[in-house]
C-alpha cells in the first residue's frame, strides 16, 4: 500500500477556471466590480492575491506556534517587504517564513511525542465529519494539513487550536514545555485553495518532504508525525485518495511552483 497522500490526485477532478491571476485587491477575480464582502463571503483578500473559502473546495493551511518567530525577525522581514512589488510580497514572506520555521525557532513544544499526538489527533476527530484529510505534517513549531472542507475554513482551523490550547497549557510543566504565555498558537494561519492536478501534487510532496527539508529525517516516511509514514490513517479512509470535487482551478497562482506551496 502506497503512502498515504502520495499516490497521484484522486480521480473525480473537474477542472475549473477561476482566473484569479491578477485580480485588483478585495476584488472577485474574473469581475473586477464585484468587491469582497457580506455579499460574497466565499472571497476574501489578505493583501495583493485573494483567497477563497469554499467547503468541498480543497485547502493547503499552515498554521504556527506563538513564539515560532520573533517579533526582531518579523520587523526586518515586514522593511523587506517594502521594497518589492505588491504582486510578489505574499510569496516572498511565506517563503522566508517558512525557512524561520524550520530553523526550528521558539519552544518547539510539538516535538514531545504527547502533544504531537494530541495535535494529530484533533486532526482525525473531525475527519468524514467537517472536513475530509489529504495529508499532513506536525513539525517542531508548525502545522501542514490538506483538507478538503466540509465547513467554514476558519472554523475548522479555530476549532484544532482551541481544541489543543487548552490541553498543551495545561500540561505545560509537567510535560517541561516551556510554552511562554497563555498563547500557545500564532493566531494568523495560511491558507491557499488547491489549483489543479500540479498543484496538489506538490503541495502534498511539500507537506511530506518538510521533516527532511528541515533535517529531521532521512526520508518522509521515517517522520512519525507525518500521513507520509502511514501510522495513522483517519478511519476506513486514505488520506490523499478521497475524491476530489469540482471547484478546482486550471490556471495556477504565479506562486503556485515556489517551494511553499
Amino acid at each position: 500500500m502506497s503512502a498515504p497522500g502520495s499516490a497521484g490526485v484522486p480521480a473525480g477532478i473537474r477542472l475549473k477556471a477561476d482566473g484569479d491571476v491578477g485580480a485588483p485587491r478585495n476584488a472577485v477575480p474574473g469581475n473586477a466590480d464585484v468587491l469582497v464582502g457580506p455579499a460574497s463571503k466565499e472571497w476574501y483578500s489578505r493583501g495583493y492575491l485573494p483567497h477563497r473559502d469554499k467547503p468541498h473546495l480543497l485547502q493547503s493551511i499552515t498554521y504556527r506556534l506563538a513564539d515560532s518567530l520573533p517579533q526582531e525577525k518579523l520587523r526586518v522581514l515586514a522593511d523587506e517587504l517594502r521594497t518589492l512589488p505588491e504582486n510578489r510580497r505574499e510569496s516572498a514572506k511565506r517563503q522566508k517564513i517558512e525557512t524561520w520555521l524550520d530553523a526550528g525557532l521558539g519552544c518547539c513544544a510539538l516535538r514531545h511525542p504527547e502533544v504531537a499526538r494530541y495535535v494529530l489527533n484533533s486532526f482525525l476527530h473531525f475527519h468524514g465529519e467537517r472536513y475530509h484529510l489529504h495529508a499532513w505534517c506536525i513539525m517542531p513549531n508548525h502545522v501542514h494539513v490538506l483538507i478538503e472542507p466540509l465547513d467554514d475554513l476558519a472554523s475548522i482551523v479555530q476549532g484544532w487550536k482551541s481544541f489543543t490550547s487548552r490541553w498543551v497549557l495545561a500540561r505545560n510543566t509537567e510535560l517541561r514545555l516551556c510554552v511562554p504565555s497563555k498563547n500557545f498558537w500564532m493566531r494568523e494561519y495560511w491558507d491557499r485553495y488547491i489549483r489543479d492536478e500540479t498543484h496538489y501534487q506538490k503541495t502534498v510532496d511539500y507537506i511530506h518532504q518538510n521533516p527532511v527539508s528541515a533535517r529531521l529525517c532521512a526520508t518522509p516516511e521515517a517522520w512519525p508525525w507525518s500521513s507520509a509514514s502511514g501510522r495513522a490513517t483517519p478511519g476506513s479512509a486514505t488520506p490523499g485518495r478521497a475524491g476530489v470535487p469540482a471547484g478546482i482551478s486550471s490556471k495556477a497562482d504565479e506562486d503556485v511552483g515556489a517551494p511553499s506551496p
